[in-house]
């Protein structure tokens, strides 16, 4: 897939700002299931009350989870806390259509708190639970188990059978060790203007990913934004938790890690493509990012 395409699918998904998705039962359950295509009416940047398993099937891309930007491949699982601003941005083309890429599980924390108060012993639950706030992605072993648990709920008959399934993707999250249960997001609370992330972000956010290749400024953004360059500043770090800078260098090195994964584009051309004009600059970001530099990294996804 082009970088144009990909780019072009990012700012439409970061076009508007985080909104609150209204999750619904349908009466015949306490928690929802589902497995979803991508693209997905529903699957934007938002955030919602619910907890969430988040299960990638076939699909790969990048995704935003609070104030951290990372990329994805099939396999990976995620359990996000309740309103943690979300967003999964699959490379493809435009009009490409992938069939069952994800698989969900929402649950509120009434409904757990009140399996709890039925049942004590799921008070093991609540470390759990309580580091959902950060986004917490599963590996290994945890993840094995995790995967196969989740998919069994689809799998299950409706009914009593479904509920016990649930319970049991959550005593499995909740054993995996310190290991392969990693946070993903730094300690940020996200500051939510009349229930979301308002419109001045969505607009800098999209200046952005507009600009990545042929340069961003923090003066550009605050006047997109109708701010003043400090006003900004300060502004955009409450809604995001990082600095404008920080952000667009991570957009930036992020989309230049793809890019070596998946095509055999020459570094420089890489380092142009994502907004470097010195080739030791990026060399020198990308080391101090990923721990590694760019040849080492494609020599590894070879």
């Amino acid at each position: 897939m082009s970088e144009n395409s990909t780019a072009t699918i990012a700012k439409a998904k970061l076009r508007r700002p985080a909104s609150r998705e209204v999750i619904t039962l349908d009466g015949t359950s306490s928690f929802r299931f589902y497995v979803h295509d991508e693209p997905h009416p529903f699957a934007s940047w938002n955030y919602h009350p619910e907890y969430e398993v988040h299960l990638i099937l076939r699909s790969s891309g990048r995704f935003i989870l609070g104030d951290v930007i990372s990329s994805y491949d099939p396999g990976q699982l995620m359990l996000i806390g309740p309103n943690l601003p979300h967003s999964w941005i699959a490379d493809r083309e435009p009009d490409e259509h992938l069939t069952d890429a994800h698989a969900v599980l929402h649950f509120t924390d009434g409904w757990i708190r009140a399996c709890q108060a039925a049942m004590p012993e799921l008070r093991v639950l609540d470390s759990l639970l309580r580091r959902s706030g950060r986004g917490m992605e599963f590996h290994g072993a945890a993840r094995t188990r995790a995967t196969e648990a989740l998919l069994a709920i689809r799998d299950a008959a409706e009914g009593a059978e479904r509920v016990v399934r649930a319970l049991d993707l959550l005593r499995i999250l909740a054993e995996a060790s310190l290991e392969d249960a990693t946070p993903v997001v730094r300690a940020w609370v996200p500051q939510f203007d009349d229930g979301g992330p308002s419109e001045p972000m969505s607009r800098a956010i999209d200046y952005i990913f507009e600009n990545l290749a042929t340069g961003v400024r923090l003066h550009d953004a605050a006047r997109i934004a109708t701010m003043s360059d400090s006003a900004f500043s300060r502004y955009f770090k409450a809604r995001s938790g990082q600095k404008f800078t920080d952000m667009v260098r991570q957009l930036r090195l992020t989309q230049a890690c793809h890019l070596l994964k998946s095509t055999d584009k020459p570094i420089t051309t890489i380092a142009t493509i994502v907004g470097y004009s010195n080739l030791s600059n990026f060399n020198r970001q990308f080391l101090r990012t990923y721990g590694k530099t760019p040849r080492q990294q494609r020599a590894e996804s070879q």
